[in-house]
């Protein structure tokens, strides 16, 4: 007795198999990543924090000792905050090249055109040639209520071919056919039968999707894309150099600012060693001490703010310049070896603007993006068209006994067919294709009146910048003046106050005006080398004799494992 499989088997033949190829699915595919989930109090709760553990045990009271003397302790305290580490004397140029190879921000736009690349790079793949193949047996076995039909037949298919895609739009197909087929018809004139075709096909819209503009349109403005993210990063660099510049004459002017402070406080202390002789000596009277004193506590305040102004700014270019021997956490102090170099400009303003208008990375990029809308327009009125499309196919059969056989008579090329197709789309309402059309159109508007906002701003900058410029000049002549005068009356005041005919308070108030010259010829020159800085970035270009030029980061190699996630 044959044993004959039931239904029920076969079916849990089939439940079996599709069970097995589940379990081994995590072999065959990738494994789903572990979802990473945070407890809710990390994302929810917020912690307060207690300063009291870092208290600080107040001092033991000391012996009253002299005034002088005690000064001379408070600003030893003082600078001891600036004594703790090493000083490194820095250039321009070297914050420049540190920023160039180490800003952090830098590092990250200068991935934004590699990125943009790849963009490109996959739009231009979408015209590459494509092998397939397609396989398939099956095995057949059926009732049927005549002889001149196959009960049972099995049939084997194979088809290589090439999909070729056409920048006009089309899909050119190139396949050979192969196919056995057996089956047990008494009146079948080959078994098993053996065909060899060859079968070419092209497939070409003739309005909507059809010509080259509009299949390429998608590479243009991939292009047009990439070239602007190039024109960001460009503008990114210009802004991270003249950030750097910017605050490298901060540094330079708090440190500045801090040598004039440390000045007004040995002058305060000289006036406060005189008024203590001249009171001791009982020719003026005890109050002197009292104002020099509190002109001494003065000054030693303004040290402290200066110190804490260069600490600051100096953490800033540690930032920006990110050098690894420059931690930014690190004690080194940081000293400008750069030194300023005012000289006087006379500037053509209408050049500058037009320089201006021509090198801003700005403009460049809202150009790109218009020839990126131009191009997108041109796009979306192809799409509004009907869908008309043009098919045609051509086949040589072959047919033997053998494989053989059939690829002698597929050679021959006596049995050929082919044929020829239309085939059209027309929707009755177009409006989402036309709706399309109108918002590319809306968008160019947009960024020409952007362009127009953009132009008038650069003008804006550029005529600011050279005002800032002139300014900046006039004021150190005149606070240059104020220094010279004021040195004088200090002296004045100082001579006065050693025969009794002036007070400490003259004094102070004649140091302090000197200090304010000071400062604010600091601080004239310290804009005017800013305001150069922002004169060249609002005309696109960088301050300095050197050109600087840098590359996008490259691509990596795809069939390498990602980089590991940083903590």
């Amino acid at each position: 007795m044959r044993y004959r499989p039931t239904k029920a088997l076969h079916a849990a033949a089939c439940l079996a198999a599709l069970s097995a190829l589940a379990g081994c699915s995590q072999g065959l595919f990738d494994r789903e990543e572990a979802l990473k989930k945070l407890p809710p109090e990390r994302l929810r709760d917020i912690d307060r924090v207690s300063l009291d553990g870092y208290r600080k045990p107040a001092a033991a009271p000391t012996a009253p000792i002299s005034a002088v003397a005690d000064a001379k302790a408070a600003l030893d305290a003082v600078k001891s905050r600036f004594e703790a580490g090493e000083t490194v004397k820095i250039d321009l140029e070297r914050c420049r090249m540190s920023a160039l190879t180490n800003n952090l921000d830098l590092k990250v736009a200068r991935v934004d055109p590699a990125i943009q690349s790849e963009v490109v790079s996959a739009e231009e793949a979408k015209f590459n040639s494509a092998f397939t193949l397609s396989t398939s047996y099956a095995d057949q076995n059926q009732p049927t209520s005549s002889t001149l039909n196959s009960a049972k037949s099995k049939n084997t298919h194979i088809a290589p071919g090439v999909r070729i895609p056409l920048r006009t739009g089309g899909t050119a197909t190139v396949t050979l056919p192969w196919n056995k087929s057996e089956n047990n018809n008494a009146f079948s004139t080959l078994n098993p039968a053996y065909t060899s075709d060859l079968f070419l096909s092209i497939s070409q819209p003739l309005l909507r999707g059809a010509g080259r503009r509009a299949n390429t349109a998608s590479i243009h403005i991939a292009t047009y894309n990439q070239q602007a993210s190039e024109a960001r990063t460009k503008l990114e660099v210009i802004r991270q150099l003249a950030g750097v510049d910017r605050s490298y004459w901060r540094l330079y002017q708090a440190r500045k600012q801090l040598e004039v402070r440390q000045q007004q406080y040995e002058l305060a202390s000289e006036q406060l060693g005189r008024a203590e002789r001249r009171v001791r000596s009982q020719v003026s009277a005890e109050v002197e001490v009292i104002r020099a004193q509190g002109g001494v506590a003065d000054q030693l305040e303004q040290i402290i703010l200066a110190q804490n102004d260069v600490l600051t700014q100096q953490r800033e270019l540690k930032r920006i310049i990110n050098e690894p021997g420059l931690p930014i956490e690190a004690q080194t102090l940081v000293e400008p070896e750069t030194p300023p170099d005012p000289v006087e400009y006379g500037f053509d303003r209408a050049e500058l603007v037009q320089q201006a208008l021509a090198n801003r990375m700005e403009m460049l990029e809202l150009e790109l993006q218009l020839s990126a809308d131009a191009a997108q327009i041109a796009f979306n009125k192809n799409q509004s068209l009907p869908l008309l499309s043009l098919d045609y196919s051509y086949r040589i059969n072959g047919l033997g006994a053998s494989s053989q056989d059939s690829f002698r008579q597929l050679h021959d090329a006596d049995f050929r067919d082919w044929s020829l197709g239309l085939t059209a789309e027309i929707p009755f309402d177009n409006e989402q294709a036309r709706a399309r059309v109108r918002q590319a159109i809306l968008t160019r508007l947009q960024r020409l009146a952007s362009k127009e906002a953009r132009t008038l701003s650069i003008t804006q900058e550029v005529l600011a910048a050279i005002d800032q410029i002139d300014a900046s000049w006039q004021r150190i002549l005149a606070s240059n003046q104020s220094v010279t005068l004021n040195i004088r009356t200090l002296a004045a005041e100082q001579r006065q106050f050693d025969v009794g005919k002036s007070t400490s308070t003259n004094v102070l108030d004649a140091s302090t005006r000197l200090a304010d010259a000071k400062l604010a010829e600091i601080r004239a020159i310290a804009d005017y080398q800013i305001a150069q800085i922002d004169l060249a970035f609002a005309t696109g270009t960088l301050l300095g004799s050197s050109k600087v030029s840098f590359e996008p980061t490259p691509s990596p190699d795809a069939s390498q494992p990602a980089p590991p996630e940083q903590p």
